[in-house]
């Protein structure tokens, strides 16, 4: 797998966090099926896709990235679809969350 692939599979992973915790949410405490189905599909496919990443990418950085993705991303998902507060202090979360992000992609690891 080239550094290419595993950069786009990590990402697809953390943007399937984000979607694994909406559907926990939806799922309301893994009582309704179908939320249940799709939530625990998620779950093993980001980690699948996290643990191919691993084999090319170093773990603390792939770690960092994922879990950075699917932070900021269920934050976003929370706001657009829950009607979650959109306070300056979260933007600034989730602002300093994509700078560490990018901080760990650009540094050799």
């Amino acid at each position: 797998m080239t550094q290419g692939t595993a950069w786009l599979l990590l990402i697809t992973a953390g943007v399937l966090d984000a979607a694994w915790a909406v559907s926990m949410k939806y799922a309301d405490g893994y009582t309704r099926p179908g939320w249940t189905a799709v939530s625990l599909l998620l779950l093993a496919a980001f980690v699948y896709l996290l643990g191919r990443t691993l084999t090319v990418l170093p773990v603390g950085t792939a770690y960092a990235v994922w879990s950075g993705i699917g932070a900021a991303g269920t934050v976003m998902l929370g706001i657009l679809l829950f009607g979650e507060a959109l306070a300056p202090a979260r933007i600034a979360g989730i602002a300093l969350v994509v700078a560490g992000i990018v901080v760990l992609k650009s540094v050799p690891g």
